[in-house]
């Protein structure tokens, strides 16, 4: 992870923001502390979650519990 100053960040946070689009973290210190960290926003994992809600979505259409209720099954199971 990369390392500048505060009045570094400030004087080339165009730069910075463009480093951190491309996947890089961007630690930001003052007085040798570190205060803050630039980190990429995680776009493509939410997508990736997003599809495959609606892929289970679609899986799901059509498919029934043979007309009986959750809890019907449940009762059934405990039987056995």
């Amino acid at each position: 992870m990369k390392t500048v100053g505060a009045y570094e960040a400030k004087t080339h946070l165009s730069r910075l923001l463009d480093e951190t689009a491309n996947g890089h973290r961007v630690a930001i210190t003052r007085n040798g502390n570190p205060v803050a960290v630039l980190s990429p926003v995680p776009t493509a994992r939410t997508r990736d979650r997003r599809m495959i809600v609606e892929q289970l979505r679609e899986f799901r259409k059509g498919v029934t519990t043979g007309g009986g209720t959750i809890r019907e099954m449940i009762e059934e199971g405990r039987r056995f």
